[in-house]
Protein backbone atom coordinates (compact mmCIF):
# COMPACT_ATOMS: atom_id res chain seq x y z
CA UNK A 1 0.00 0.00 0.00
CA UNK A 2 2.83 2.49 0.84
CA UNK A 3 4.55 1.47 -2.40
CA UNK A 4 1.01 2.80 -4.48
CA UNK A 5 1.15 5.87 -2.40
CA UNK A 6 4.26 6.85 -3.53
CA UNK A 7 4.34 6.08 -7.11
CA UNK A 8 0.68 8.05 -7.12
CA UNK A 9 2.62 10.75 -5.36
CA UNK A 10 5.52 10.69 -8.43
CA UNK A 11 2.76 10.62 -10.63
CA UNK A 12 0.75 13.72 -8.98
CA UNK A 13 4.10 15.42 -9.23
CA UNK A 14 4.57 14.65 -13.55
CA UNK A 15 0.99 15.57 -13.71
CA UNK A 16 2.09 18.95 -11.84
CA UNK A 17 5.08 19.25 -13.97
CA UNK A 18 3.01 18.62 -16.90
CA UNK A 19 0.42 21.12 -16.47
CA UNK A 20 2.73 23.78 -15.76
CA UNK A 21 5.07 23.15 -19.06
CA UNK A 22 1.87 22.86 -21.21
CA UNK A 23 -0.47 25.42 -20.28
CA UNK A 24 1.23 27.61 -17.78
CA UNK A 25 4.59 28.32 -18.61
CA UNK A 26 4.23 31.80 -19.94
CA UNK A 27 1.94 32.42 -17.25
CA UNK A 28 2.62 33.71 -13.84
CA UNK A 29 2.67 30.09 -12.42
CA UNK A 30 4.94 29.18 -14.70
CA UNK A 31 7.45 31.94 -14.91
CA UNK A 32 7.29 31.80 -10.83
CA UNK A 33 7.94 27.87 -10.46
CA UNK A 34 10.84 27.67 -13.02
CA UNK A 35 12.33 30.94 -12.66
CA UNK A 36 11.97 33.00 -16.32
CA UNK A 37 11.89 35.77 -17.43
CA UNK A 38 8.27 36.58 -19.59
CA UNK A 39 10.82 36.86 -22.85
CA UNK A 40 11.90 33.27 -22.10
CA UNK A 41 8.54 31.79 -21.46
CA UNK A 42 7.49 33.50 -24.42
CA UNK A 43 10.34 32.27 -26.83
CA UNK A 44 10.56 28.73 -25.31
CA UNK A 45 6.64 27.87 -24.30
CA UNK A 46 6.66 25.44 -27.68
CA UNK A 47 9.86 23.58 -26.18
CA UNK A 48 8.03 23.55 -22.60
CA UNK A 49 4.78 22.16 -24.34
CA UNK A 50 7.18 19.31 -25.73
CA UNK A 51 8.67 18.27 -22.26
CA UNK A 52 5.20 18.50 -20.94
CA UNK A 53 3.79 16.30 -23.18
CA UNK A 54 6.68 13.65 -22.26
CA UNK A 55 5.98 14.06 -18.33
CA UNK A 56 2.52 13.49 -19.47
CA UNK A 57 3.57 9.98 -20.61
CA UNK A 58 5.40 9.46 -17.64
CA UNK A 59 2.02 9.92 -15.59
CA UNK A 60 0.67 8.03 -18.09
CA UNK A 61 2.94 4.89 -17.30
CA UNK A 62 2.81 5.17 -13.66
CA UNK A 63 -0.98 5.18 -13.64
CA UNK A 64 -1.16 2.26 -15.78
CA UNK A 65 1.25 0.33 -13.49
CA UNK A 66 -0.89 0.97 -10.76
CA UNK A 67 -4.08 0.18 -12.27
CA UNK A 68 -2.98 -3.13 -13.28
CA UNK A 69 -2.18 -4.31 -9.43
CA UNK A 70 0.52 -7.00 -8.83
CA UNK A 71 0.95 -7.75 -12.21
CA UNK A 72 2.03 -3.85 -13.26
CA UNK A 73 4.66 -3.97 -11.14
CA UNK A 74 7.28 -4.32 -14.69
CA UNK A 75 5.51 -1.21 -15.94
CA UNK A 76 5.47 0.90 -12.49
CA UNK A 77 9.37 -0.08 -12.37
CA UNK A 78 9.96 0.92 -16.01
CA UNK A 79 8.28 4.26 -15.61
CA UNK A 80 10.16 5.17 -12.34
CA UNK A 81 13.49 4.16 -13.84
CA UNK A 82 12.47 6.53 -16.44
CA UNK A 83 11.68 9.56 -13.78
CA UNK A 84 15.20 8.96 -11.84
CA UNK A 85 17.06 9.07 -14.89
CA UNK A 86 15.16 12.17 -16.53
CA UNK A 87 15.88 13.74 -12.59
CA UNK A 88 19.62 13.07 -12.82
CA UNK A 89 19.77 14.00 -16.71
CA UNK A 90 17.81 17.12 -15.33
CA UNK A 91 20.78 17.80 -12.13
CA UNK A 92 23.77 17.17 -14.54
CA UNK A 93 22.45 19.22 -17.21
CA UNK A 94 19.74 21.83 -15.14
CA UNK A 95 20.39 22.36 -11.51
CA UNK A 96 21.00 20.12 -8.39
CA UNK A 97 17.25 20.74 -7.21
CA UNK A 98 15.55 18.25 -9.79
CA UNK A 99 18.00 15.83 -7.77
CA UNK A 100 15.62 16.11 -5.04
CA UNK A 101 12.50 17.35 -6.68
CA UNK A 102 11.88 14.89 -9.62
CA UNK A 103 14.32 11.85 -8.52
CA UNK A 104 14.29 11.38 -4.90
CA UNK A 105 10.61 11.02 -5.15
CA UNK A 106 11.21 8.13 -8.03
CA UNK A 107 13.87 6.63 -5.70
CA UNK A 108 12.41 6.29 -3.12
CA UNK A 109 9.05 4.92 -4.68
CA UNK A 110 11.21 2.29 -6.43
CA UNK A 111 12.57 1.14 -3.38
CA UNK A 112 9.58 0.09 -2.08
CA UNK A 113 7.95 -1.27 -4.99
CA UNK A 114 10.97 -3.42 -4.82
CA UNK A 115 10.62 -4.40 -1.70
CA UNK A 116 7.02 -5.89 -1.43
Amino acid sequence: MLANIFVAAVALLHLYFMILEMFLWDKAAGIKAFGLTPEFARESKTLAANQGLYNGFLVAGLVWGLLMGAQGTQVTIFFLVCVIVAGVFGCLTVGKKILYIQAMPAAIALSLVLLR
